[in-house]
């Protein structure tokens, strides 16, 4: 009896082995349909090359289902992060930036995932009314200041990366918007009469974005708000430096109440 025990008890111990040993190729075959990871890959690209991006979209995810840990399986996480972006689904695509970078923090791609993921967060603070009524300054610049750190943290982590040129590029950029939006912040405070407030906004330009074009603005914008509570020294403080530094300026605003 002990001994017809002791062999059931192997037997089935051997069956168990096979299925565990060999079950990797068993539970690929219903996910993959018993593709290879390189053949899914040319299905999703066939996909995208015919506008179907949720279907390309779900066949990479075949790929991460059946390889994770693939080559395939790499490039199907960025490829998915891009195409949610051409669907503007801004923030799954940079959820999906996120994990990857958390993934693979050092690898010859993840440069790429920290600029893509700026570009969708400068994309997402875009509006279809910035030609027409209001520049990108005027409104929540949540996304600018999210699109200006994830491109330093891409210039701060690799430095000699190709995509960190054009970084610094757009960084610029971001900065001028950034410094814009500080003056619409003091100017509407001017024009509701919070003079200190005002003030403290443009020293905030002047401080923070030196090298902006809004600076000049933000001195000009400084004088009439020391103006308005009688502090004549420091008005003419201000704009002796506004016309020592920009000495053919010319204020484009206006302050209407």
């Amino acid at each position: 009896m002990t001994r017809s025990l002791i062999l059931f008890i192997s037997f089935s111990i051997l069956l168990g082995g096979c299925s565990l040993f060999g079950g990797d190729k068993e539970r690929r075959g219903p996910v993959a349909d018993g593709l290879s990871p390189k053949a899914l890959y040319e299905l999703a690209e066939d996909k995208f090359s015919a506008g179907s991006i949720e279907q390309g979209i779900e066949q990479l995810e075949v790929i991460l289902a059946a390889y994770p840990g693939s080559k395939y399986a790499i490039q199907a996480r960025l490829d998915i992060a891009y195409n949610l972006f051409k669907r503007k689904k801004y923030n799954h695509a940079i959820l999906a930036l996120n994990e990857f970078i958390e993934r693979y923090p050092a690898i010859p791609s993840t440069p790429y995932a920290y600029y893509l993921r700026g570009v969708i967060a400068e994309e997402k603070s875009a509006s279809i009314l910035d030609e027409i009524i209001t520049d990108s300054a005027q409104r929540d610049v949540q996304s600018v200041h999210d699109a200006y750190s994830y491109f330093y943290l891409l210039i701060d982590k690799f430095p000699n990366s190709k995509y960190s040129e054009e970084a610094s590029k757009k960084l610029v950029v971001l900065k001028n918007i950034l410094a814009r939006h500080e003056f619409y912040v003091a100017l509407y405070y001017t024009i509701n009469g919070s003079h200190i407030a005002a003030i403290n906004r443009s020293k905030y330009i002047i401080e923070n974005y030196p090298n902006s074009p809004s600076v000049a603005d933000g001195l000009h914008l400084m004088a009439h708000n020391y103006e308005a509570i009688n502090a004549e020294e420091l008005a003419q403080d201000a704009r002796t430096v506004l016309y020592a530094s920009y000495p053919n300026y010319s204020p484009n605003y206006k302050i209407d109440r």
